[in-house]
């Protein structure tokens, strides 16, 4: 058999198997998503709308859903759905993924059959932005072709197994794809039993690092690497920590904070009480952050 014919068997194979347990979501299939357990299926969460989204499954039914928790710093939901018999799909080690590795990309379409692509990683531990503005790390680099409508599908291995669910499409020809590990299917699991995501909010607008620079030169202070806080919102845990418009957030949970992404980073790990350090003029002091836990930006 020659490398074109086994290709055609393998992509025959690939569709013949994961093809019923990738769905389209939303009236107008604007995403795709993947049965990931009866009753249960895993999408990007730039694909949902609202508390309910119709699901159509590739026999051509459609219904509605109801999501059962989000996350959407991390990019994912959860829908609640009568899967009506279609198999949920089983998880590979994404973490074994290396350049070089095939996958096959899989999206659902109009005309019901799903499209099923083939294409290698080109690269790992890639970053992009989240539907939140957060950076989104480790994610994987392949070459699968995907049409518009096939984020929140998965890439599978030649088994029909998910290495990955497909979340951003960077220049032609290259997407990204967040890596079936296991903290990813954690967070899939606690998604599907309603534990929406929940991350610390400061309620501050910040400048970055340079224009802190530039504003604290222009009035005779010392440069320091920081964010400037631009504003503080009202009843907010910056405002109760005694955070002011003006100072400069240096360090932040015991972690250094050069730019936006370190502060976040800080806050997604951090626990209340924490500790940030900041710079108010010349004088450094650290203040106290408690208080209660809420969802959003920093």
């Amino acid at each position: 058999m020659s490398v074109i014919e086994e290709l055609q068997t393998a992509v025959s194979a690939v569709s013949s198997k994961v093809g019923p347990s990738v769905v389209g979501i939303g009236a107008r299939l604007r995403g795709s998503g993947v049965i990931v357990a009866d009753g249960k299926v895993l999408t990007n969460a730039h694909n949902i709308r609202a508390d309910e989204v119709t699901i159509t499954f590739a026999d051509g039914r459609s219904t509605r859903g109801r999501v059962a928790g989000v996350d959407v710093d991390g990019d994912l939901a959860v829908v609640n759905v009568e899967t009506a018999g279609a198999a949920p799909l089983e998880w590979a080690d994404g973490a074994a993924v290396t350049p070089g590795t095939v996958v096959f990309g899989v999206a659902a379409s109009s005309g019901g059959t799903p499209r099923v692509t083939f294409g290698t990683v080109s690269a790992v531990a890639r970053a992009f932005r989240g539907p939140g503005g957060r950076r989104i790390a480790g994610s994987v680099e392949h070459t699968a072709p995907l049409a518009p409508g096939s984020s929140g599908g998965p890439i599978v291995d030649s088994d029909g197994r998910v290495l990955g669910i497909n979340t951003n499409r960077i220049g032609e020809g290259f997407y990204l794809a967040l890596p079936a590990e296991a903290s990813l299917r954690d967070r899939v699991d606690a998604l599907g039993r309603g534990e929406s995501a929940s991350r610390l909010r400061l309620g501050v607008a910040v400048a970055p690092s340079h224009v802190a620079r530039r504003l604290r030169a222009s009035v005779g202070l010392t440069d320091r690497d920081g964010l400037l806080v631009r504003g503080v919102e009202d009843g907010s845990l910056a405002a109760k920590a005694g955070i002011r418009e003006g100072d400069l957030i240096v360090e932040a949970a015991g972690k250094p904070v050069v730019d936006a992404d370190d502060l976040f980073d800080a806050l997604g790990s951090a626990s209340v009480p924490f500790e940030i350090r900041l710079v108010r003029g010349n004088d450094e002091r650290t203040v106290s952050v408690g208080g209660t836990e809420a969802t959003g930006e920093a």
